[in-house]
């Protein structure tokens, strides 16, 4: 029995050249660094999938850019903390600690393909956070990546951090904001509650304690962010193929996230009691 047909690619025809040519309208300027978010089947028909969004991207950057993507894998992670799906309970225990850590550097990135792609990118660099990593390509790439400490997820140790201040941008190609990686720089620096949080150790799982991170309402923290933007710091918004596309500072998103978050969402500096480790944020 033959099995079931594929749905035909539907949207406009996207190449390298496309996605190359519609960046730089948009604004993306060679040799800068972009914190990139993309949702690849937004895009419509590309020929080359993920490899061709990549070499376009980054064509557009020249040789002197960096691309820099979430390379999260929320799963590395001591399963007795999952809470979103839960361990299953067969075998009688819950905690499945027998489950030996994953290597960091070999983890996939479970964030989609481009991702992925950049991941394992010739020359790429990654970041060694066992949970929150980021993966980069290009003049800047290990200079982006380094020192990413591994009891900071999005903070101040962390590539964001180190994004902001380089004065890269953030890229959201097909993309909304809720995916937006940098608003969470701006929880650690505003009160913010703690979780327990398990991670692979030198002797197996181990659990440290971290600022609490959620996307929940970034949607709308992005909504108000770009409708209040000065008149002569838009951001920038176009398309490539059929998506959607915004280009804003690192630094800008942050700074409205800090202000934005202190008012809009209520938070308790306490470690809630049973914390539960979800498998990432959104990215």
């Amino acid at each position: 029995m033959p099995a079931p047909s594929s749905p035909p690619p539907t949207g406009p025809l996207v190449t390298r050249g496309t996605v190359a040519a519609q960046l730089r309208a948009l604004g993306v300027r060679p040799g800068e660094t972009l914190l990139a978010h993309t949702s690849l089947s937004s895009l419509g028909w590309v020929c080359g999938g993920a490899v061709s969004v990549v070499q376009g991207v980054l064509d557009a950057l020249g040789p002197d850019g960096t691309l820099v993507v979430p390379t999260q894998t929320g799963d590395l992670s001591d399963p007795a903390h999952w809470a979103n799906p839960p361990v299953p309970r067969s075998g009688g225990t819950p905690s499945a600690r027998p489950c030996r850590p994953t290597t960091p550097r070999h983890a996939l990135a479970r964030c989609g393909r481009r991702p992925e792609t950049v991941r394992t990118w010739p020359g790429a660099e990654r970041s060694a956070h066992p949970q929150t990593s980021f993966a980069a390509v290009g003049a800047r790439a290990a200079e982006v990546v380094a020192g990413h400490a591994t009891d900071c997820r999005l903070g101040e140790r962390s590539p964001l951090a180190r994004l902001e201040a380089l004065h890269a941008r953030v890229l959201l190609l097909g993309a909304g904001y809720d995916t937006c990686t940098s608003f969470h720089l701006a929880e650690y620096r505003i009160p913010s509650p703690l979780v327990r949080v398990g991670r692979p150790g030198p002797d197996g799982w181990e659990t440290v304690t971290e600022v609490s991170i959620s996307s929940d309402r970034f949607d709308e923290l992005g909504h108000d962010f770009e409708r209040d933007r000065p008149a002569g710091r838009p951001v920038l918004r176009g398309t490539v193929g059929a998506a959607d596309a915004r280009l804003f500072p690192v630094a800008d998103a942050v700074a409205y996230a800090e202000r934005w978050l202190a008012v809009h969402r209520s938070r308790e500096e306490e470690i809630p009691a049973p914390a539960r480790l979800r498998r990432g944020p959104r990215t």
